[in-house]
């Protein structure tokens, strides 16, 4: 298997080499702009976020603007898709190119996942979904069916989407939060339902 050259040396880095060791990749290192940062998991840094200059290319940066501008910068390189073998995905799942499904989650029929997505530990996303790219799922939020949420939006750790609404881009669900209708403006929301901060 070829090298994998992993942008981002910290704890999603961490998360993201320990499923791609999982998945048979051996030839592992890190590329981080921390000059202070020299290993990741006993994985090698070699050098700034730019300097990756063969083999596959994952961006394991929390960050969704930084992970859509740093995917851009290597858009002709293979960006695989990382899947943990305890996670289960439905067959008919489409699933684009720099995404990792992460421990427990699922991801059931006909959902859609966009490139550059991050579908946490013990997430769920549900038939029919649609989950634009740049997506940040968090741990344990959960995305009912025939759900479509925008670019670049971030669903806090434990946040329920019920079924049938969309989010527009560039969200920011609270931790916890429940959204129960459509949102139509880029922002925050939080509380049970989660409202507009």
């Amino acid at each position: 298997m070829t090298r994998l050259n992993i942008i981002g040396a910290s704890g999603h880095g961490k998360v993201v080499a320990d499923i791609a060791k999982l998945s048979g990749y051996s030839d592992i290192v890190f590329f981080d702009d921390n000059k202070d940062v020299k290993e990741c998991l006993g994985f090698p840094v070699l050098g700034t976020s730019l300097e990756a200059t063969e083999g596959e290319v994952f961006v394991a940066i929390g960050n969704c603007k930084i992970r859509k501008r740093l995917m851009e910068f290597y858009k002709d390189r293979i960006q695989p898709v990382l899947i943990h073998p305890n996670a289960v995905v439905a067959d008919s799942v489409t699933l684009e190119r720099g995404t990792v499904v992460m421990a427990g989650s699922v991801i059931n029929p006909d959902a859609k996942i966009g490139k550059g997505c991050i579908i946490n530990s013990c997430s769920s996303v549900d038939h029919d979904c649609l989950i634009n790219d740049y997506v940040h799922v968090a741990v344990g939020a959960h995305v009912c069916g025939t759900v479509t949420v925008g670019e670049m939006t971030w669903i806090g750790a434990g946040a329920t989407i019920i079924n049938n609404v969309s989010i527009c881009g560039e969200c920011f669900i609270g931790a916890g939060a429940t959204v129960v209708k459509d949102i139509d403006c880029r922002g925050k929301y939080i509380g049970i339902p989660a409202k507009k901060k």
